[in-house]
């Protein structure tokens, strides 16, 4: 019985730990599987979220959930209920009004459930609705005038109060007509559709896009409508068009009236013919081309070059008032204006062509210049009777230098202005031919030109020697004097004394008077009287004086004397 009772609890000890074992594995075990293939499909502020499931669907339902991390944010968002994707039975949602901050990271999870059984969450879908959205189509309205087919054009979410494209401005337009062909153009928001033929249903359809984001749209619903027939009015302005040279632009038409006929020019800023407002009434007059018979006008007084684009039109009015409108005619001052061909002269200095080069429209319209960043195609070539090779020089600059030239040749040469920013380009200028000097002056320049360049060394180099001799002379005068040696201690015939007590060389010295002309004749014959008194004792003396010292020095005091008197 003992044994018994142990056996049974050694079964019980083993069943505990299996249940300690396998009871944690069965908790959290589910047979539903997570969604997969999770994607979002956006037009303008309509998002649905679409997945996949490949588990067994019965009675199943589906959750999402979703962060919204703002710019501003530094924690990680919480995870919150997508509204409009709890405990759908579908493999898609709208989410439309969960979603305001478009231009924010989102990041999207959804899972399977059946009734207390949930499945793991999906993976992450990450998104920025602006990113990922498209465009919606634009409405529509069409009219036929006189065999043309006027359309406007409203942007998408014009009716809405919640907008993901905040400019309207940015949308361009595509319209897409046919009746034989389908090709697409450009249209404006009101626009005017010509060139049609009468009598003839036109079908089209038009999409948005917005160039700076890549971002194309959907098209339209299909429109159709029918042409009128086409009146031609012969008081209407036709064949308008804008000549445009350096930046001076004139308005051209044609009229085929026979009678007297007085003409309006009238002008629209360009960007109001983006808006999406009429601009019927914001036509303005041309000064200077109000009520005149001529059918050309100066377009100055409106067109700058940096001013923006422009539209044109003409007003034709006949002496019974009555009025017909022209075409309107686009203008964009850099894109519509064509370059002149450049002033160019030549000159010739030794071996070397120069070239000088004056703007298109000269001077005065150096501003053209620097907005096209014009450049210079050069040609030059020898003017012979043989088929010389033409040859190239491209540069920015306004003065250009061609080396390498035959001597006594002619060179002619031709300059074309352009700009690869508008891949434009100017006619040629006229030729400017220029000889070379002869193949002999070539050597007497050069030997001139060392003569004078010797001639002008040896010049400077003698001043040079020159004042190097003069200090030379100054300074060897101040600290090495050439004084005379006296007469008492010079040799007599040439011989020295030879008395022991006299040195055998001493420098000598100069004798030296000062006379003072402002002294009275009292203070003179002092002086006079002092002085035979010194040289009498100089005789005296009797060891330094000699005769002719002595007869020297008498003619000297004489001399003194007179002067002094």
């Amino acid at each position: 019985m003992a044994g018994m009772v142990c056996v049974m609890g050694r079964v019980a000890a083993v069943l505990r730990c299996v249940l300690v074992v396998v009871i944690p594995l069965c908790v959290g075990q589910t047979n539903l599987k997570s969604p997969q293939d999770i994607e979002v499909y956006a037009v303008n502020t309509n998002f649905t979220l679409r997945w996949n499931y490949t588990g067994d669907g019965t009675n199943v339902t589906f959750s999402a959930q979703y962060q919204c991390f703002d710019d501003l944010q530094t924690n990680e968002p919480e995870w919150r209920e997508l509204s409009g994707c709890q405990n759908v039975s579908h493999t898609e949602c709208d989410f439309s009004s969960a979603i305001t901050a478009y231009y924010d990271v989102h990041h999207l999870r959804i899972r399977a459930e059946r009734r207390e059984d949930k499945s793991p969450w999906s993976s992450i879908f990450e998104m920025v609705p602006y990113e990922i959205a498209l465009i919606g189509p634009p409405e529509i309205a069409l009219q036929s005038i006189n065999g043309d087919i006027k359309i406007k054009v409203s942007p998408p979410e014009a009716n809405q109060v919640r907008k993901i494209w905040l400019n309207p401005l940015l949308f361009k337009y595509n319209v897409v007509i046919w009746e034989n062909s389908s090709n697409a153009e450009e249209i404006l928001p009101i626009d005017v559709i010509e060139g049609l033929a009468p009598e003839t249903t036109y079908c089209l359809k038009v999409q948005a896009t917005i160039p700076l984001d890549y971002q194309e749209g959907l098209f339209s619903p299909i429109h159709c409508i029918k042409t009128t027939r086409k009146v031609n009015d012969l008081l209407c302005p036709t064949n308008v068009r804008v000549f445009a040279l350096n930046m001076k632009f004139y308005l051209l038409w044609n009229n085929h009236y026979k009678e007297h006929v007085n003409y309006t020019v009238q002008y629209l800023t360009g960007f109001l013919k983006n808006l999406y407002d009429d601009y019927s009434s914001k036509w303005q007059k041309v000064s200077g081309c109000e009520n005149i018979a001529d059918m050309k006008c100066n377009l100055s007084s409106v067109i700058q070059p940096t001013s923006a684009s422009h539209y044109f039109r003409v007003q034709a009015m006949n002496e019974y008032n009555k009025t017909c409108l022209s075409k309107d005619i686009k203008v964009d001052p850099l894109v519509t204006n064509e370059i002149g061909p450049p002033d160019v002269k030549v000159d010739i200095s030794d071996v070397l062509l120069h070239i000088k080069i004056t703007p298109p429209g000269g001077p005065a319209n150096e501003i053209m210049s620097d907005l096209y960043d014009l450049s210079y195609n050069i040609l030059y070539w020898k003017n012979s009777s043989d088929n010389e090779e033409v040859k190239t020089k491209e540069t920015k600059q306004t003065i250009a230098t061609i080396s390498d030239l035959t001597p006594s040749t002619l060179y002619c040469v031709k300059v074309q202005a352009f700009s690869k920013a508008y891949n434009k380009s100017s006619d040629f200028s006229k030729e400017e031919c220029v000889g070379t000097p002869g193949g002999k002056s070539l050597p007497l320049i050069i030997l001139a030109t060392f003569a004078v360049a010797l001639i002008a060394v040896l010049i400077v180099a003698s001043l040079l020697i020159f004042f190097l001799y003069q200090a030379y002379n100054k300074i060897k005068y101040m600290f090495f004097p050439s004084c005379r040696t006296p007469l008492n201690i010079e040799g007599f015939g040439g011989q020295l004394f030879s008395s022991p007590y006299v040195p055998t060389a001493e420098e000598p010295v100069e004798i030296c008077y000062i006379i003072e002309s402002s002294i009275t004749e009292e203070v003179n014959q002092i002086d006079l009287k002092d002085d035979r008194h010194f040289k009498h004792g100089s005789r005296d003396s009797g060891n330094y004086s000699y005769d002719d010292n002595t007869s020297q020095s008498k003619g000297s005091e004489e001399t003194l004397g007179k002067e002094i008197l």
